[in-house]
């Protein structure tokens, strides 16, 4: 692994914390969440570690006081009401990166993209690309597998009004760096949305990935190749699978399965 790549894997070290009432480890700044990432070696630490966090306290307030609220089509759920971590094997080539769970969605079934119209929309893409095994995404435990591709959000908290502030996601970017930095043969990134474009870029500076100035604006289609730490990596960009998108027209069927699939040639080189 040259420079770049070592700057990537951060190094991994021993990382202590507490655990809450449900047995996860507890982050509770941003230098704690920076401590915890880096300390991660696997994947399914990785993900414990995220569900854990409680480092920004507008949005542990926020998706909390859904849970606890809940929409009354779903008052006799329990929500989940925390931190989503990513989906998907360790192995993948492909890495899809959105904005942040839904209140609703992700923020009460636990998985991303996970009971929500968003998620209806790019599972069912999935799906079709032969990257899932099933077209849709009701629960933890609905039998979804992922072939050669992770999903995760820049954000890891349903925020309100869908949009989290530049501080809180940066203060969450150390879990996606980590995320990607685990993921060996990531050779794509399909970004989706404006705001998962821009949280990518400083993810990527700080691995020493040489970036293009200036820097390619968001676009849907728009492609960038780039000199990743363990071969030629590709970012994708495509409209985000939200309703305001895909109600209006401006996301197609036909337009994201056309990035999925370049993404799979891409990642077949």
């Amino acid at each position: 692994m040259g420079a770049a790549g070592a700057r990537f894997a951060v190094a991994c070290c021993a990382v202590r914390v507490a655990r809450d009432a449900d047995g996860f480890p507890v982050t509770r700044s941003p230098a704690g969440v920076v401590r915890a990432a880096a300390g991660s070696r696997e994947l399914a630490v990785l993900d414990e570690r995220i569900s854990g966090c409680r480092a920004c306290p507008r949005l542990v307030t926020w998706r909390e006081e859904v849970a606890r609220v809940k929409r009354a089509s779903f008052r006799a759920e329990e929500y989940w009401g925390r931190p989503v971590p990513g989906l998907g094997p360790a192995d993948a080539r492909i890495g899809v990166v959105g904005l942040a769970p839904a209140a609703h969605g992700g923020n009460r079934t636990g998985r991303v993209f996970t009971g929500d119209r968003s998620g209806d929309w790019i599972f069912a893409a999935l799906w079709r690309a032969g990257l899932a095994n099933q077209p849709t995404s009701v629960a933890r435990d609905d039998g979804l597998e992922l072939t050669d591709v992770r999903v995760c959000a820049a954000v890891r908290c349903a925020p309100p009004a869908n949009a989290p502030t530049p501080e809180e996601r940066d203060t969450c970017s150390p879990w996606l760096a980590r995320e990607l930095a685990l993921l060996p043969r990531l050779r794509v990134i399909v970004v989706l949305g404006g705001f998962g474009w821009t949280a990518l870029w400083p993810v990527l500076a700080g691995a020493g990935v040489p970036l293009p100035r200036p820097r390619p604006a968001f676009g849907h289609g728009v492609e960038v190749s780039l000199a990743g730490p363990s071969g030629p990596l590709t970012l994708l960009g495509s409209y985000h699978v939200s309703q305001q998108n895909t109600f209006t027209g401006r996301l197609t069927e036909p337009m994201l399965d056309a990035v999925l699939d370049r993404a799979k040639e891409l990642a077949a080189d």
